[in-house]
């Protein structure tokens, strides 16, 4: 029988770290390209109302938000406490959403334009005369697709 001889002795090679810049900006590279950074800020009231047969959302780049409720903070001295349309980073009048509109759907790829979506999300405050004069100026330059923003939980928490 033949003996096995074991190296005692020996040490492991060292493991070679020439790649791991390579391997660190492929990852950063693949994150700026993925992630994408909301920057708006909500400058009205928004508190969403409830809902039980709520769906998430799962495309969101192709959506036009539209924030309705009554301005806050430094706004308020400004603005006065009437309810006020955001649309984008900047107040809207009624008459003017429609024109605000085209410009955020313009804005979008063009790729995503069919598929756009308008995303009310409008305080449980508001009445709905306000939401359905923003619907008809939606209409009038065809933007149909709108889409109710809420949170789950019980409807009757709603009711004031």
């Amino acid at each position: 029988m033949s003996s096995f001889k074991t190296n005692r002795g020996s040490k492991l090679p060292a493991i070679s770290t020439a790649s791991l810049p390579d391997i660190v900006f492929i990852l950063l590279f693949f994150f700026m390209t993925v992630v994408t950074i909301n920057d708006q800020q909500v400058m009205v009231q928004n508190t969403l109302p409830n809902a039980t047969e709520a769906e998430r959302l799962t495309k969101k780049d192709n959506n036009i938000e539209v924030f309705i409720g009554t301005p806050k903070g430094a706004q308020v001295a400004l603005l006065g406490k009437a309810p006020r349309i955001q649309l984008g980073k900047t107040f809207v009048a009624m008459d003017q959403v429609a024109s605000s509109a085209l410009e955020e759907l313009y804005s979008m790829p063009e790729h995503l334009r069919n598929s756009a979506v308008v995303s009310i999300k409008a305080d449980t405050s508001i009445k709905m005369g306000i939401i359905l004069d923003l619907k008809e100026q939606l209409r009038s330059v065809n933007l149909l697709k709108i889409n109710y923003t809420t949170v789950q939980g019980d409807v009757f928490q709603n009711i004031e």
